[in-house]
């Protein structure tokens, strides 16, 4: 199974989002709050770029080929098909030492439940020098790994797009993979995935709703899969986008560069949105001339669960007190499954085996399939009451 995107070290990363859905909502629904970029910007030292919460990545290591260099330099902002797009370049002579990658990530991990959209452009050959490196075309988001098999750990590659194959497959392939956990040494992955086996050349709408229980994902608004259970993502992420070389086993002489662009990118928090409203949302933004807008951290007050259909893990109505004597304590390497109840203390630092928060213990509810997620650090469970 292929390497976490993880690998790329993603470090200094903020903040945790409480998620409530408006299911199935209109284009016009009450702004749960939008995250839009259509990256109309000058380089990747503009000002602008930081100040919308993007950094071009500058740090070494993997993912990919070791000794590889990531510079913001690989990150530019052309025309392509009379709009402004993030072009990620990357290249390899067949060395570690001459081999570049590209990353750009948002600053904060603040991105939770909703909807994830991006327009990206694949290319299935090198703007120069031979072909059939084994290049890694990529949309995803992604939370730190804090040590070997954290079961708090979420990704979600939307898609992974091999036009010459790798990891043992042959090309085109491209991947959907929602994360669980994994090791790094000896290499142990936890995930699951669908793939598609055809050339994905050109432009593509890619969307990823993470609602419910599941993360379903869409091509040109046709599902291409659906995951869930314990894959469900357990906290808030960065949301990326890189190019990078998985080896040079397939490099043929000279030196190879890639290219991938980025149109435009939209994240509806807390909204399940169809890929027609995806559409319909970003067709606004372009024709109000809007370039950038950020509501994510502004707004979200009016998002409310559908009351006539709500789901299972979020009840209108609260359990009866006696149910924190009736509930066993949490255990750690328990599974628990949707509407379970558990009695637990929240420890103080999100160390199940440290120290206590001296909150007291407090009832559950397992939201969705949890195994190693502690009540009151992850969005597994859900805070019935002090016992």
């Amino acid at each position: 199974m292929k390497p976490s995107l993880a690998l790329a070290g993603i470090a200094t990363l903020l903040g945790t989002t409480l998620a409530v859905f408006a299911n199935s909502p209109s284009a016009q629904a009450a702004d749960c709050g939008y995250l839009f970029d259509d990256f109309s910007y000058s380089s990747s030292s503009d000002a602008n770029l930081t100040a919308h919460g993007w950094t071009p990545r500058s740090y070494s290591g993997g993912p990919g080929v070791a000794g590889a260099t990531w510079s913001p330099n690989n990150i530019t902002f052309p025309t392509a098909d009379g709009q402004k797009v993030m072009q990620l370049t990357a290249s390899t002579d067949g060395t570690g030492g001459g081999t570049n990658h590209a990353e750009l990530y948002s600053t904060q991990k603040r991105f939770f439940e909703g909807t994830y959209a991006s327009r990206v452009r694949f290319t299935d050959t090198p703007a120069s020098g031979a072909d059939g490196d084994h290049i890694n075309q990529t949309f995803f988001t992604i939370s730190p790994l804090n040590g070997d098999l954290d079961p708090t750990y979420s990704e979600l590659d939307i898609s992974e797009y091999l036009p010459n194959g790798g990891w043992g497959e042959t090309g085109p392939i491209n991947y959907q993979t929602t994360w669980y956990t994994y090791r790094n040494e000896p290499w142990y992955a936890d995930n699951v995935h669908s793939e598609q086996r055809s050339s994905l050349n050109g432009w593509h709408d890619l969307v990823a709703t993470v609602a419910n229980g599941n993360v379903t994902y869409y091509i040109d608004g046709v599902q291409v899969g659906q995951h869930g259970g314990k894959f469900y993502p357990r906290q808030t992420m960065t949301i990326n986008w890189n190019l990078w070389f998985i080896d040079t086993a397939a490099h043929t002489g000279g030196l190879s560069t890639y290219v991938e662009q980025v149109d435009w990118m939209l994240f509806a928090k807390n909204q399940a949105l169809t890929p027609a409203q995806v559409t319909a949302r970003t067709a606004g933004y372009r024709s109000s001339s809007t370039t950038f807008s950020d509501t994510v951290d502004s707004t979200g007050g009016g998002c409310t669960t559908n009351p006539t259909t709500p789901p299972p893990s979020d009840p209108t109505t609260p359990p009866p007190a006696g149910n924190c004597s009736s509930a066993q304590e949490w255990a750690f390497g328990t599974v628990y499954t949707s509407g379970q109840t558990v009695i637990h203390e929240k420890s103080r630092y999100g160390d199940p085996s440290g120290p206590p928060s001296g909150d007291g213990k407090h009832l559950w509810r397992a939201r969705y399939w949890t195994q190693g997620s502690e009540p009151g650090w992850t969005e597994q469970w859900q805070d019935l009451g002090r016992c």
